[in-house]
C-alpha cells in the first residue's frame, strides 16, 4: 500500500470527528479507538499498517479519532461516555455502517459496551481487546493492586508527555529498538497535547461500566495478553459477566495489538467476524535456529575412553538443554557432540550460545557455535527443516573454538540489545546460493544486565506551546510520504510482519 486512506470529516454536535474507511469486504469492522490515536500517523507504522491491511482482507474497515484527539478537533473537556456514543454514531451514519463489528480498545472498551448495550440492533458483534472495565483506584476494581500499579506508571507518562515513555507501557516489545523512543514521541505529540492526555487519564480513573455487563446481548469476543499492564484480571471479569462472551488468552506483554506476535489476534478476529477460521499453514514459522558442537571430539574421546567420554557427554547435553530451556529455547535434536535448538528470539539465541561456550568451559569442553533467522518448516513432528536450518549449520562450521558466528539477519534483529559483533567478511556456504554476511560476537550481556533508560518520576510542568518548526516539518513528511516512513521504521519489528501477511 503506497497511501494512506483519505481522511474525512463529520460533524457531532459541532464537532468534528475526523473517519478514515479502508477496504471493501462484506462485513463492516470499526475499531474505537483508546486513550488517543492520530489517523495519519498510523499509516507510517509498520506494524499497524500490516495489521490494517490483514483486517481489509475481510472486512471494510471504519477508523476515527475520538474528539480532543489526532485530526479530530479539539474540546475544551474530554467528551462523556455519552458524547463518545454520539460521534460513533455519527461516524456509523457518515459511513454507512449500518450493523458493524465493534472493535472496542482499551480505554474505548467501556464506550463500546455501553453503545453495543444501548443499540443493540445496531451492533452485529462486539470485540474487546486490551480493554479496561473499571479505572477507579480501589479494592472493588477486579484487577486490584495490580492496576493500581499500572495507573501509578501511566500517571508518570502523562505528566512527561510527548517524551515516548508510553513505548515501555504499551509496547515493551519494542522499547529497545533503535530510534523507537523518538518516533514513540513525535506520535504522542501528534495524538493529544499535554492537556488532553492528563484530562483522558484522569477520565479513564473515573470509569466504571461492571453494571451494564449482564445487559450485553450481542455476540462477544474478549481478547487479552496475559502480561498486558492493563491487568488480564478486568478481561476475565469481562468474559464472566458479559453473557456468552468467549475469552482468548495470548501470551506478550504489549498493550499495542500490533506489536508481538500479532497474527493470532488477527485470526481471532477474523474467525469472530466471518464465522470461519483461517486456513493458516501450521507447518511453517520464523525462527532463529542455533547449532553447536564439541570442537576436537573425536580426539578428546580417544583420549580419554568410552566410559569417561560418555559420563562427560553427559553431562554436556544435561547443561545443554537446561540453557537452552533457560534463554526460552527449544532443543529440536541432538546431533551426537552438539544440539540443533529454536528461539522465537535471535537475542535470546545468542545469549544462549555465549552462555553454552562459558559453561562447557568449566566443564574442560571447547564448542562453537552458529545462527541465523529465517523460515523453517516442521517436520515429522517437533522436528525442523528448510533453508534456514542449512544456512545455521554452515555458519556453525564456519566458527572457531569458543566463537558464537551469526548471519547478518540475525545481527541486523538484534539492533538496540546491547550486543556487539565484529565482520568476517562474506563467505560461500556449501550448497547454498549466493555469498553470506558472518559476523563474530564480541559482546552480548544478559538482558538483566542491560541499562534501560528509567522513565522519569515525579512531576514536570508541562507548558502549550507550539512545536518547534523541525518538528511540525517532519510529522508533515511522515503524513505525506507514508510508504517511505514504514520503510525506514520496519527494522524495528524484526521480522515479525511475514506472519500478517503470509498467504493463507
Amino acid at each position: 500500500m503506497g497511501a494512506a486512506p483519505v481522511t474525512r470529516y463529520v460533524d457531532s454536535g459541532g464537532v468534528k470527528i475526523a473517519y478514515q474507511v479502508f477496504g471493501d469486504g462484506p462485513i463492516d469492522l470499526v475499531m474505537v479507538p483508546g486513550f488517543v490515536s492520530n489517523l495519519d500517523l498510523q499509516w507510517t507504522d509498520p506494524g499497524m499498517t500490516g495489521f490494517n491491511e490483514r483486517m481489509a482482507t475481510f472486512s471494510r474497515l471504519v477508523m476515527y479519532d475520538k474528539a480532543g484527539t489526532g485530526l479530530s478537533d479539539p474540546v475544551p473537556a474530554v467528551p462523556t461516555l455519552e458524547q463518545r456514543m454520539a460521534d460513533l454514531g455519527a461516524v456509523l451514519d457518515a459511513t454507512g455502517a449500518e450493523r458493524p463489528v465493534l472493535v472496542g480498545v482499551s480505554e474505548g472498551a467501556p464506550m463500546s459496551l455501553l453503545y453495543a448495550a444501548t443499540y443493540p440492533d445496531r451492533v452485529r458483534g462486539l470485540i474487546l481487546f486490551g480493554g479496561i472495565v473499571c479505572g477507579q483506584i480501589g479494592p472493588h476494581n477486579p484487577a486490584g493492586a495490580r492496576w493500581e500499579a499500572a495507573a501509578s506508571r501511566l500517571r508518570i507518562v502523562v505528566d512527561n508527555w510527548g517524551e515516548g515513555h508510553l513505548l515501555e507501557m504499551f509496547s515493551p516489545t519494542l522499547a529497545g529498538a533503535p530510534f523507537a523512543r523518538r518516533v514513540a514521541g513525535i506520535h504522542e505529540r501528534a495524538m493529544a497535547s499535554p492537556a488532553m492526555a492528563r484530562a483522558a487519564f484522569d477520565a479513564i480513573l473515573d470509569t466504571d461500566v461492571r453494571d451494564i455487563l449482564p445487559t450485553i446481548n450481542v455476540p462477544t469476543l474478549v481478547l487479552h495478553r496475559i502480561g498486558d499492564v492493563v491487568p488480564i484480571e478486568g478481561a476475565r471479569y469481562l468474559a464472566e459477566h458479559v453473557p456468552g462472551a468467549r475469552l482468548v488468552e495470548f501470551p506478550g506483554s504489549d498493550h499495542y495489538w500490533w506489536v508481538g506476535e500479532a497474527a493470532p489476534i488477527a485470526d481471532a478476529i477474523e474467525e469472530f467476524v466471518t464465522g470461519a477460521k483461517p486456513e493458516r499453514s501450521n507447518d511453517r514459522m520464523l525462527a532463529t535456529v542455533l547449532f553447536t558442537d564439541i570442537v576436537g571430539s573425536t580426539e578428546r574421546a580417544a583420549a580419554l575412553g568410552d566410559a569417561q567420554w560418555r559420563r562427560l557427554l553427559e553431562q554436556h547435553n544435561s547443561l545443554s538443554n537446561q540453557q537452552i530451556a533457560a534463554f526460552r529455547g527449544r532443543a529440536v535434536t541432538s546431533t551426537g557432540d552438539g544440539f540443533l535448538a529454536v528461539f522465537d528470539g535471535p537475542a535470546r539465541g545468542v545469549r544462549c550460545a555465549r552462555a553454552l561456550i562459558e559453561g562447557m568451559q568449566e566443564l574442560g569442553l571447547e564448542i562453537r557455535a552458529g545462527l541465523h533467522t529465517g523460515e523453517c518448516e516442521r517436520v515429522d513432528g517437533d522436528n525442523i527443516g528448510g533453508l534456514a536450518v542449512h544456512i545455521g549449520a554452515r555458519i556453525s562450521a564456519l566458527a572457531g573454538p569458543g566463537e558464537v558466528l551469526v548471519s547478518s539477519t540475525v545481527r541486523d534483529l538484534v539492533a538496540g540489545a546491547g550486543i556487539e559483533f565484529e565482520s568476517t567478511g562474506e563467505h560461500e556456504l556449501r550448497g547454498i546460493p549466493g555469498t553470506w554476511g558472518v559476523h563474530r560476537v564480541v559482546t552480548a550481556p544478559s538482558a538483566e544486565a542491560r541499562e534501560r533508560e528509567p522513565v522519569p518520576v515525579g512531576r514536570q510542568p508541562i507548558t502549550h506551546t507550539s512545536p518547534p518548526r523541525s518538528q511540525r516539518a517532519l510529522v508533515a513528511t511522515m503524513r505525506r510520504w507514508p510508504g517511505l516512513t514504514r520503510r525506514i521504521s520496519r527494522p524495528i519489528y524484526r521480522g515479525q510482519l511475514d506472519d500478517l501477511s503470509r498467504e493463507r
